[in-house]
């Protein structure tokens, strides 16, 4: 029989189960959380102390960066401020890691776990380099973690959708998650990242906007792939970065693919960049439209988002969005990378700094603040900062007191531009989230737009993936430093302190969450043909696994 663990007398918070602050007992054995034995003799192995303690599932991150080309691009970017972050130091049963805006494979494990997070998905991963990605999370500690396979630019795939062809289509979408090792496909700015690559000084493209050369629309492959989606059963259906990100007036652009979706499940990404107002290059016409998306949103369950809130400071932007990272390089006269992904799309990375003092930045900071606020339901809307492109995923306690606490929230908007003071709702906001609302917004919440049954909760049969939080008046010091985290019934963090090794002496790491979902094996000979002619890389050998489809 394995060790069972007892958590007694803790304050339960799982939205799942209903359970919203009561003082209850947990059981945890073989990495599951189980009913409390019927037997009254049978003795935990262990017991912990959890009285006065806030227990939660572990957080669920379900949009950052931190696998993959992208990512290293950055961490070499910058190596300055790497040197100029304290580094993580090699213990006895950890290693050693570096610091800055994008840290280290190992730090960022530990770093998540120090949070009371156990799952994050990177959100931007190319087919043609997730080999590189999935080797690179088999180096990150402790932390469950999976990846969105780039399908938005993907010339196969596009050339499907305008030939009309939409079981080829879809047959292809489930073909490559299971070659990539996905969990989900991914659009970002679809169609417009292959159009800036051919005319990098085009205007953005608009959902009705032929592609050159491919006879398709932005809607069409929207539409297409969500439909696809669906039908595939996919845990997480469809994860869209819309066209425009960062654009005056982009809301238009956000709600049309709102719209576009007409019923199908889809999620909307880091949704804050898309809910600009304004327009015609006048920094002054800048501003929320907030409003408009999220009435939108509120009547339209079939709709999920994250907020990728901007916290002021330095950054890395890194994107799946070529056309963002060239203009983000103008408009900051910083230097940038550029990554052209053969008949997959592209990516750009560039230092950025978020200034409180500057019109633009303050109104990004008010406005995710009004997405938080404004959705009724905290089930579809997820805490992001699009990890490193908002902020550090270290800023996500800061984020939660200003969700926790009014007061606080209006002393940091009394710092900010008069014109965005004055025009934001925020100064009429007074909604104070509460401790089971943010338990739903950075864990339940997550795990049932994913798909994750066994995760966001703490009913039995759940994988016992629990944190353990001091309460505080101060939100952002409680949920900075839990007292204890538990992985899959492993201790990782214990009395505040992190253990990196199982009971065993071995190093914890968690496991990649991915997909394949069935299609009809025949179309991989369409498939081979085309690679076979148009890649670098032979057919073959692209895929993760020899058949595609892994055990």
């Amino acid at each position: 029989m394995t060790d069972l663990l007892k958590i007694m007398g803790g304050t339960i918070y799982d939205p799942v189960n209903g359970i919203d602050g009561e003082v209850r007992d947990l059981w945890v054995q073989a990495g599951r959380i189980v009913a409390a034995p019927n037997d009254p003799e049978t003795k935990p192995t262990q017991t912990l102390d959890a009285g006065g303690l806030a227990v939660m599932p572990g957080g669920i991150d379900m949009h950052c960066h931190i696998a993959g080309p992208k990512v290293n691009a950055g961490r070499r970017m910058l190596p300055a401020e790497r040197r100029e972050c304290e580094p993580v130091r090699r213990t006895s049963s950890s290693f050693s890691g570096t610091m800055g805006s994008t840290p280290s494979s190992y730090t960022t494990g530990y770093k998540y776990t120090g949070l009371g997070y156990t799952t994050a998905f990177d959100a931007a991963i190319a087919p043609l380099v997730a080999r590189a990605a999935h080797l690179e999370f088999a180096d990150t500690p402790i932390i469950d973690r999976g990846c969105y396979l780039l399908m938005g630019n993907n010339h196969y795939l596009m050339r499907a959708i305008g030939a009309g062809e939409f079981e080829r289509a879809k047959n292809f979408i489930a073909w490559l998650l299971c070659a990539g090792r996905g969990y989900a496909p991914k659009l970002v700015n679809p169609g417009g990242v292959e159009q800036w690559k051919r005319q990098p000084m085009a205007e953005p493209v608009e959902l009705e906007t032929t592609i050159d050369g491919f006879n398709v629309t932005p809607r069409q492959i929207i539409t297409t792939v969500a439909r696809a989606a669906n039908e595939l059963a996919l845990p997480h259906p469809l994860h869209i970065h819309c066209n425009q990100l960062g654009l005056p007036g982009n809301w238009r652009t956000t709600l049309a693919t709102m719209q576009a979706l007409d019923g199908l499940r889809g999620h909307l990404t880091h949704i804050q960049f898309h809910s600009y107002a304004g327009g015609d290059g006048d920094e002054a016409t800048f501003g929320s439209a907030v409003e408009p998306l999220v009435e939108y949103f509120n009547e339209h369950e079939n709709l999920s988002v994250d907020v990728g809130q901007i916290l002021f400071g330095k950054t890395t932007s890194m994107t799946a969005d070529s056309a963002v990272g060239h203009y983000l390089s103008r408009l900051y006269k910083t230097k940038w990378y550029s990554h052209d992904l053969e008949h997959e799309g592209g990516c750009g990375v560039a230092a950025i700094e978020y200034k409180q003092k500057s019109l633009i930045h303050a109104w990004q900071w008010a406005i995710g603040l009004e997405w938080f606020l404004l959705a009724r339901d905290p089930w579809r809307i997820a805490l992001t900062t699009d990890h490193p492109n908002g902020g550090s995923f270290l800023s996500y306690p800061r984020i939660i007191r200003l969700l926790m606490d009014a007061d606080y929230r209006r002393e940091q908007l009394e710092s900010l531009p008069r014109q965005v003071r004055e025009r934001t709702a925020l100064r009429s906001l007074d909604r104070e989230y509460t401790l089971g609302e943010i338990c739903t917004l950075t864990r339940a919440g997550p795990a049932r737009m994913l798909g994750l049954a066994n995760k966001g909760h703490l009913g039995e049969g759940a994988d016992a993936d629990i944190t353990l939080y001091a309460p505080s008046a101060d939100r952002e010091q409680m949920f900075q430093l839990p007292r204890d985290v538990i992985k899959a019934g492993e201790f990782v963090i214990r009395d505040g302190e992190l253990v990196a090794e199982n009971s065993a002496g071995e190093p914890i790491f968690g496991q990649t969450l991915s997909v394949c979902p069935d299609y009809d094996s025949a179309a991989e000979k369409h498939i081979a043909e085309w690679f076979n002619e148009h890649y670098s890389v032979r057919f073959r050998n692209y895929s993760l696994v020899n058949d595609a489809r892994p055990n």
